[in-house]
Formats: C-alpha cells, sequence, structure tokens
C-alpha cells in the first residue's frame, strides 16, 4: 500500500507539473471536503477546475480515464459542493480529468470532462 501511495503522489506531481506548464495556478492539493478528497484544485484564468487524476502503469488493462465513472465523478462533485459552500467563489467552476499512463509515458488532459 505505501508503494500504491508513492506512485499517486508521484502521478499527481506529473499532473501538478502539467497543469502549471500550462499557466494553471495550484490552489490545494488532496483537500479533504468532509469525506471526500479533491486530488487537485486549480484556477485557470476565471475558472476554478476541480481536477481529477487517473493513473495506470501501462494500457494492457484499459485507459487510465476508464476509471472515472459516475460514481468518481458524483464525488468530487460532491466535494466540490462543499468547497463552494466553504469558500467564497461566485465565478466559473469546472472539473477536469488528467489521465496518466506511465509506459508509455503520456499525460492526457480532458478539460470540462464531466458536470
Amino acid at each position: 500500500m505505501k508503494n500504491k501511495r508513492k506512485v499517486g503522489e508521484k502521478g499527481e506531481q506529473w499532473a501538478v507539473n502539467h497543469l502549471v506548464a500550462k499557466g494553471y495556478e495550484i490552489v490545494h492539493r488532496n483537500y479533504q471536503a468532509s469525506r471526500y478528497e479533491i486530488d487537485i484544485i486549480a484556477r485557470d484564468g476565471d475558472w476554478l477546475v476541480f481536477v481529477e487524476v487517473k493513473l495506470r502503469g501501462d494500457q494492457e488493462h484499459g485507459l487510465p480515464e476508464d476509471n472515472a465513472g459516475k460514481s468518481k465523478q458524483n464525488f468530487l462533485i460532491k466535494g466540490a459542493d462543499i468547497y463552494l459552500n466553504q469558500h467564497d467563489w461566485q465565478g466559473k467552476v469546472r472539473f477536469d480529468l488528467i489521465a496518466i499512463t506511465v509506459k508509455p509515458f503520456e499525460i492526457v488532459h480532458f478539460e470540462d470532462a464531466f458536470y
């Protein structure tokens, strides 16, 4: 389990690096909203972006984004709702997904992935 956590942290760092390179401002990492954890909260201009990161070692058993089904989406939306109720954000909001495959290395950023 410890190794899985380290791999997850590495994937989230790759996602953060990707977002920063695109000009995003990282607001929070691993934000805990009640029982919901949001991997990354970032600003993209006047958007507040809630980002889910999915990582796979390879694509032998499917793509990383295949693990971001309705249940995970609803989990992120509920966490974002709690965050928005606790913070004074009046701007636009969206949900992005960053899918990372380690071998071969690939990062795919799905902007406005779901709502």
